[in-house]
């Protein structure tokens, strides 16, 4: 018997050859911009230039008076937890379920990251806080996975009572907001990628953001010495003497990436409206499918939409596995359907779980094991992740990427056995 599944022998649903999914968008704006750059100088050493404006520019749109420029967003985290204190011996709680670097760069500072299980949305449950607090917390660093910002009503009082740092990653959610209040100032410092995909993207890159003036002295200090520290400590501090050297270590953002960030930041704003635009569409279609349930997002919540995450209901299929559900997808061409991989419980990793061969010093410090986060895991397992197109012209591809869903979910009984 034929099957209108292409895994079957049917005919594809989406047809479109080529990319379906490229970011950021490299204007004719931009390319000039970046060809004006490269006549004003691809080397900057302080914070003068292209540097000056856009750290000014991210502290007018995040609402925060220091901004610090890094080489990337694993640079931004490192310079922020340093900054911030955090060394040997520290616990810091973090998100089981995050991105590897919301944490190595603890590791490398000598603290002790301690895993806390998420919720239903894949952020940080705050009500796992309280059970992983002892006399050595410091801190509580929160992710705000894939663009939708966590409960920081909840996760800041939590701080507050406890006597904790809050420190926000946000390199998912860049723009995201809760009741007005943009994610990256909640805590005391919030570190953000601008790796190629992200919602603010230079290609490479990232940026702490602080209102606290010690911090933002210890994170030039930590990445980006000799001139700019020379010129903005203040010659009483403490650790001028260091001005020339810091810690000796150089984040410091390219020219040219940071030129190309500069021009995203100009149109994230409309960006965000339109991707929010197609995220709200693809919901409404999709949220009538069995098997598939989509976000809900609350009504003072502004969500980056770095990614549209479906959550797979194999019940509602007679338990058809996400394995065939998944094949069947990118059979009928939905080549931009994801599976994370690398993005996962960060217990699933070997880093977390034997960190002995490549760090000594960990051996008996971390020993996580599959199964110790079960929300976690249960949330990755069933995830499924759209990209979030952001232009009117992408609806056509869009709701072939409908159809494929509705072909599959009609059909999925073919694909027992």
């Amino acid at each position: 018997m034929s099957s209108q599944l292409a895994l079957l022998c049917g005919t594809a649903a989406v047809e479109q050859d080529g990319s379906h999914f490229t970011w950021p968008p490299i204007t004719e704006r931009t390319k000039a911009a970046l060809l004006q750059q490269l006549d004003q100088g691809v080397s900057i050493y302080d914070r003068s230039g292209v540097i000056e404006r856009l750290e000014d520019e991210l502290c007018e749109y995040h609402g925060v008076s220091r901004a610090v420029l890094t080489s990337s967003g694993t640079a931004a985290l490192y310079s922020m937890y340093a900054a911030r204190g955090i060394g040997p011996g520290d616990q810091v709680i973090v998100p089981a379920y995050t991105f590897f670097a919301t944490v190595t760069p603890l590791l490398h500072l000598g603290a002790v990251p301690v895993l806390a299980d998420c919720d239903e949305t894949g952020n940080l449950d705050p009500k796992q806080i309280t059970q992983c607090i002892t006399p050595r917390t410091k801190a509580v660093v929160v992710t705000h996975m894939w663009g939708l910002p966590a409960d920081m009503a909840s996760l800041k009082a939590i701080a507050e009572e406890r006597g904790l740092m809050l420190l926000e990653d946000g390199s998912h959610a860049h723009g995201a907001s809760i009741d007005g209040q943009k994610v990256g100032t909640f805590g005391q410092a919030a570190a953000f990628s601008m790796n190629g995909p992200k919602p603010l993207s230079a290609g490479e890159g990232g940026f702490v953001l602080t209102d606290d003036d010690e911090t933002y002295y210890r994170i030039l200090l930590h990445g980006q010495y000799n001139k700019r520290c020379r010129n903005e400590l203040p010659e009483d501090h403490e650790f001028y003497r260091y001005a020339v050297t810091g810690m000796g270590l150089k984040h410091r953002i390219h020219a040219l990436a940071a030129r190309i960030a500069l021009d995203q930041l100009r149109d994230l704003d409309t960006y965000l409206e339109g991707r929010a635009n197609v995220a709200n569409y693809l919901c409404e279609q999709l949220s009538e499918l069995p098997g598939i349930a989509v976000p809900q997002l609350p009504l003072d919540v502004r969500s980056s939409w770095y990614g549209l995450i479906l959550r797979y209901c194999p019940d509602e299929l007679d338990g058809l596995s996400i394995e065939r559900f998944y094949e069947a997808l990118h059979a009928e061409g939905c080549r931009e359907v994801d599976r994370p991989g690398s993005t996962c419980p960060l217990n699933l990793l070997p880093l977390f779980q034997d960190p002995a061969p490549l760090m000594p010093a960990y051996g008996s410090k971390l020993a996580y094991a599959p199964g110790d986060f079960p929300v976690a895991e249960a949330v990755h397992h069933h995830t499924l992740k759209l990209p979030v197109w952001h232009r009117e012209e992408d609806l056509p591809l869009v709701d072939s990427y409908i159809e494929a869903f509705r072909k599959v979910t009609s059909n999925y009984q073919e694909l027992q056995g």
